[in-house]
């Protein structure tokens, strides 16, 4: 048997037709409806030249028209490639000659010609049945290196299957109720396609926000009634704001969060706020989807930990204590990259087991800084910051945060005396020349960076030892 991703949607077609499959705001599509928009969508990219193994950088704001295309790509065999339209206009530039793409669509500017959405408007379905291997990469998801240069991981429609399917995606006891699930994340990250895909093996709807704000996200919830959410610490912050507290929620049946440890207040929040839901801390990356699992009946007796290790893949620590993980569900790999070494994919991640094989994280071995689900390399924020007034030297590194697991942390010398400049005037700094989650929220001062003697490369260790809850 394939598991093809194209093929979810025409089984859901055939099996619930007119049970909603999609919606933002008010629009929405049903599982009919999406399938014959996916198939007019694959006749124009065929029209186009686009066929298997060929990429679609999809660079596109908020919109309906992203599950289609996505749908239509893995029907022609294309890759799917969906970049930040909030990038700024030189990283959109660098991503599309590091992707190369057979096409670009997009309703932001480029240096160069690129073709707006309406181009996808065609006939009838005609392109024909294109034989494909589901081992094959379906979709491109975009992230950062310790420099800054992006790193594309390759996932296969088996794996991407693998991830979602139930029993052995999020919901691994299954959804109760049928009001579909509320994805938090945009569709340029993996999170957000996960949550499509697993509603869709589900036979239930995604319903997709513009923004993962408070308003935005308490309209879905009393517009359409979903039965699941999950929102990353930070998120669930906003959503838990006081100010929100006569929200109605009721639909909410399953209350998840996760991406990396979790404060065990946010999960007595959660349960507070929400009464009879289920929660469960997910911890998990792009390159290998869903890692391990915390789940309800275990949150009050394993406060801290990121859970068992979660089938289909095999998870464990190497002897400096490095998260490891091989497996069906691993992307290929890095797009213009050598393969990953025996298939293991290394998570820069440092943790420990208790004696019930339950998952602590207590560190990183990477210079890669993970932030609310988003990778960022410290190098490109250092050189997007050079010129910072009033500054000799600086750094960057990650620090821990409950919120969002770390957070970019400037780290500077200024000359004796000196005040230091604050957060808001280095984010001015950067500001369209970084996206918003690669900016820093915090700034510290030293005395000196700590470098290497011959090379001068900062000791990011020994830089996070100089500071303070770090």
């Amino acid at each position: 048997m394939s598991l093809l991703i194209g093929d979810i949607v025409t089984t859901a077609a055939l099996t619930v037709p007119d049970a909603i499959a999609a919606t933002l705001g008010p629009a929405q599509l049903t599982f009919r409806e999406l399938d014959r928009a996916a198939g007019r969508t694959a006749n124009a990219l065929a029209g186009l030249g686009v066929g298997r193994g060929d990429t679609v950088l999809w660079c596109v704001t908020p919109t309906l028209r992203s599950v289609e295309v996505f749908v239509a790509c893995a029907r022609v065999g294309a890759v799917f490639a969906p970049v930040n339209p909030g990038l700024p206009g030189e990283e959109r530039d660098r991503i599309r000659e590091y992707v190369d793409p057979k096409v670009v669509l997009s309703d932001v500017d480029f240096t160069a010609a690129v073709l707006a959405p309406t181009v996808l408007d065609g006939g009838a379905p005609n392109f024909g049945k294109v034989p494909l291997d589901d081992r094959e990469p379906h979709i491109l998801y975009l992230t950062s290196g310790s420099t800054g240069t992006p790193k594309g991981a390759l996932v296969s429609h088996r794996a991407s299957w693998l991830r979602a399917a139930p029993g052995g995606g999020t919901f691994t006891s299954g959804l109760r109720g049928d009001g579909g699930v509320v994805c938090t994340f945009p569709l340029y990250h993996y999170g957000g396609w996960h949550y499509v895909m697993e509603a869709w093996q589900h036979r239930t709807a995604v319903h997709l926000v513009r923004r993962a704000d408070a308003a935005d996200m308490i309209d879905v919830v009393q517009r359409r009634h979903p039965t699941a959410l999950y929102c990353i610490p930070a998120v669930w912050e906003r959503l838990l704001d006081p100010e929100h507290r006569g929200a109605d929620l009721r639909s909410l049946r399953h209350a998840d969060t996760g991406t990396s440890s979790v404060a065990a207040d946010l999960v007595e929040r959660i349960k507070s706020r929400l009464p009879g839901t289920t929660t469960t801390v997910l911890y998990g990356s792009t390159e290998a989807g869903r890692m391990a699992a915390l789940h309800d009946w275990d949150l009050a007796d394993r406060p801290g930990s990121v859970g068992r290790p979660a089938t289909p893949n095999a998870l464990w620590l190497d002897e400096s204590g490095e998260v490891c993980t091989s497996g069906p569900a691993l992307m290929n790999g890095y797009l213009g990259a050598e393969p990953l070494t025996g298939g293991v994919y290394r998570s820069g991640d440092v943790g420990r087991f208790d004696e019930d094989g339950y998952l602590y994280l207590t560190g990183r071995t990477r210079e890669v800084i993970r932030t609310g689900g988003e990778s960022v390399g410290p190098a490109e924020v250092e050189h997007a910051l050079r010129g910072l007034p009033g500054v000799l030297d600086l750094a960057v590194v990650g620090v821990p945060d409950p919120r969002w697991g770390e957070i970019v942390c400037a780290v500077v010398v200024v000359p004796p005396g000196a005040e230091p400049p604050t957060v808001a005037a280095v984010r001015a700094h950067v500001e369209g020349r970084l996206a918003a989650y690669k900016q820093p929220r915090r700034v510290a001062v030293v005395d000196a960076i700590p470098r290497t003697p011959a090379t001068g490369q900062i000791q990011r260790t020994r830089l996070r030892a100089l500071l303070p809850h770090a």
